[in-house]
């Protein structure tokens, strides 16, 4: 394990100007090729001390960069025209080279890293796809898989559809729940103080 000075927040890692522990073939093939942290040298730990409020104060404004965009894209749903098979399975599957082309169709430039797709899109259908702008800063979009701009609209309308019945079905429930809470509480007889019994004194 080598120790490293982190220059930006490394989910599950740790946060800007955190020093920590990682093992080398990390450091040597991401961390520090990608300048997302510097080796914990006497020299690095002054440099970054010396450097701090300047990287700090950078961060602070791709951060707010970041979350402007995110509030523009938040929620937005992308539409990728593909061929399948009659059960819906892609010829292929549907990578971040594709959302960031249809992305700059929309004008918004997003680069391949920053699309997170957690499990290959290789069918139809619509799907959450994570967007990581700034290392802080993480937003979701949905991926509209169809076999033409029809059958995707046909497929939004559906999934709002079930959408809106699942929120009603939660709302029901939690009603119910509300009710016969009520109802537990009403059917609870008040119980009569206990009067303590005065013994006569003797006369």
């Amino acid at each position: 394990m080598i120790e490293v000075i982190l220059l930006e927040k490394i989910e599950r890692l740790g946060v800007l100007g955190q020093t920590v522990k990682v093992r080398p073939g990390f450091a040597r093939n991401y961390l520090l090729p990608k300048k997302k942290a510097l080796r914990a040298t006497k020299e690095n730990l002054a440099f970054f001390e010396k450097q701090r409020a300047d990287i700090e104060a950078s961060n602070a404004e791709l951060r707010v960069l970041a979350e402007e965009l995110g509030k523009q894209i938040q929620g937005m749903t992308l539409v990728v025209v593909r061929q399948a098979s009659e059960m819906g399975q892609l010829f292929g599957s549907v990578t971040a080279k594709d959302v960031v082309e249809i992305a700059e169709e929309k004008g918004y430039k997003l680069s391949r890293l920053q699309v997170l797709i957690d499990t290959p899109i290789k069918t139809l259908g619509l799907f959450d796809v994570r967007i990581k702008l700034h290392p802080e800063v993480t937003v979701t979009i949905v991926v509209n898989v169809a076999r033409s701009a029809e059958e995707a609209e046909v497929q939004a309308k559906k999934e709002k559809s079930v959408s809106k019945k699942a929120a009603k079905a939660e709302e029901e429930v939690s009603e119910e729940v509300v009710v016969e809470a009520a109802s537990e509480d009403s059917e609870k007889k008040p119980e009569k103080p206990k009067r303590a019994l005065r013994k006569k004194k003797a006369e």
